[in-house]
């Protein structure tokens, strides 16, 4: 165990000249030097940009140059010296009209990807952005501006998506996800697997490069090249901005805190995560105050959309307390209940509770990686369920939402991954109690592509129907959630596929359910 952040730094070197070298990607420093792009074998954008975290007045932008995201040392084909990246960002997609310009630096200390945070935007509003190294152009992304913080907006609409095993399937949501009509998308976790791939979806063996876990920079980056490489996801980067998280697959299965899954000494742990922190950093579209520091991010943040919603955004991994009784499935699991264990962490649950009092959203939106509402698998008299979610911590679940009662929320909605199922169910303050009041509502999406081609019902979909009063519906199919807010109710149509094994799927609503203004709980 680590004591304080000095020893940290320390351990993980992460600071100084290192540090400096990262930051100049952000945009938050301004290098004096030219940094020439140098001559380029191929196209230094296959990786395709992205944006995040909007906010009124601006947004950040993502690329990283990597001409060959294959590259054995997680390199991507780019020589070990900074390079300039010009950046523009546009009212019309022509680029006729530029609304801001600038230029950063891409490092190889940070696999040379860039995150330019643009200000200076108008409110409520679409930009067109392109970047730009040496003679190399990249596609064209766009993005969207929330509403000021004193608007009151007509309607917000938006997807949300989770669960992207690379070898399980093809990433055809994400190709329909695109042409939607969204404001933005919300990826809570699991955005790549931590585990080898020998085989894709075709069969056909990947190169032995890809073979073992990953562990390290180097095969981090490699892992996210070759989830990257899947062109709907790029798409769908390119179409909207992303609000990001991680879960646990990101790092490893089921972490909690500095305990790994296997219970590995926690320094070699450390340094795997904080390996996996940067990568996700690298390609993902997140501010500087994600920029991690070794092992350690603040990842949980609150974005708000106008007076119409907040965004509080969680991070149920990196706080918690290990699973309780033995990280599985129990039935009589006492430690469950012990009122001194957390999933968020006292400083995250504080900040929580006091966005609660703070609001003046009409709608509270947690963004949350493993199911709030309780799973019990066992249809009879007992309870049994996972002690990884919510439910092996449930002394802080019930404190959290009985909180959200009394704090006056007026309607609290959770979305959530993890599950590769789809669920519409209530939130209840005290699910120990059958008279226990309703106080909020979850949406429970399924995986993009974990698990293959699923099923519309399964035995275990039939089982949790009948031991769950709470659920209301159940799906096990492949796809996203697409969810549109206004002033009256919230409305969550579960997007999903027929199969996601072979290409070409197409897309359907397998149902849509209601949350009423003022009325916690679903109608379906």
């Amino acid at each position: 165990m680590f004591a304080n952040s000095v020893s940290r730094r320390q351990m993980f070197g992460f600071g100084g000249a290192a540090a400096a070298a990262l930051m100049l990607g952000t945009g938050a420093w301004e290098a004096q030097s030219a940094f020439a792009a140098p001559a380029l074998k191929g196209d230094p954008f296959t990786l395709g940009v992205a944006s995040g975290d909007p906010t009124s007045d601006g947004v950040v932008l993502w690329t990283r140059l990597a001409p060959d995201p294959f590259a054995q040392d997680g390199l991507g084909g780019m020589p070990a010296k900074p390079v300039r990246v010009h950046y523009e960002v546009a009212l019309d997609e022509r680029f006729r009209r530029i609304a801001r310009r600038g230029s950063v630096v891409a490092t190889p200390e940070l696999a040379h990807s860039v995150h330019p945070e643009v200000h200076g935007l108008a409110p409520d509003r679409t930009y067109w952005f392109r970047f730009r190294a040496g003679s190399a152009i990249s596609p064209v992304g766009r993005t969207r501006t929330t509403p000021a913080p004193w608007q009151s907006p007509r309607e917000l609409t938006f997807a949300f998506a989770s669960c992207q095993a690379w070898q399980d399937g093809y990433f055809t949501a994400y190709h329909h996800m695109a042409r939607e009509d969204l404001d933005l998308v919300v990826h809570l976790g699991d955005y790549l697997y931590e585990s080898g791939v020998r085989t894709n979806k075709r069969g056909v063996t990947t190169d032995p490069k890809f073979h073992t876990e990953t562990v390290d920079l180097a095969r981090y980056r490699l892992q996210y090249g070759l989830y990257k490489s899947e062109a709907p996801l790029r798409e769908a980067h390119a179409a909207f901005p992303w609000i990001m998280t991680f879960d646990d697959h990101e790092v490893e299965n089921n972490w909690a805190d500095e305990t790994s899954e296997n219970n590995e000494d926690p320094k070699t742990f450390l340094l795997r995560r904080a390996a996996a922190f940067q990568a996700l950093y690298e390609h993902a579209p997140l501010r500087r105050t994600q920029l991690p520091n070794g092992p350690d991010v603040q990842m949980y943040r609150r974005l708000p959309y106008g007076r119409l919603a907040d965004f509080t955004m969680l991070d149920t991994r990196q706080y918690r307390d290990d699973q309780a009784c033995g990280d599985g499935t129990s039935a009589d699991c006492a430690d469950r209940f012990d009122e001194n264990r957390t999933l968020l962490g006292s400083r995250q649950r504080d900040w929580v509770l006091k966005g609660f009092s703070r609001s003046q959203a009409r709608w509270q939106i947690l963004g949350n990686q493993a199911p709030m509402g309780q799973t019990d698998q066992d249809p009879g008299p007992g309870t049994t369920v996972w002690t990884d979610p919510w439910d092996g911590y449930v002394a802080e679940r019930n404190r959290l939402l009985a909180e959200a009662d009394t704090r006056g929320v007026r309607n609290l909605v959770v979305v959530t991954g993890d599950r590769h199922q789809n669920y519409a169910w209530d939130l209840k303050r005290d699910y120990t109690d059958p008279e226990s009041a309703t106080v909020g509502s979850e949406f429970v999406g399924t995986s993009v592509t974990s698990g293959g081609d699923g099923a519309d019902m399964t035995a275990q979909g039939e089982t949790f129907l009948a031991a769950n009063p709470h659920m209301k519906f159940f799906n096990s199919q492949r796809g996203y959630a697409r969810v549109t807010v206004n002033r009256d109710r919230w409305t969550t149509d579960f997007r999903v596929l027929p199969f996601v094994t072979k290409p070409d799927a197409t897309i359907s609503t397998r149902a849509s359910v209601v949350v009423a203004d003022g009325t916690p709980g679903v109608q379906v």
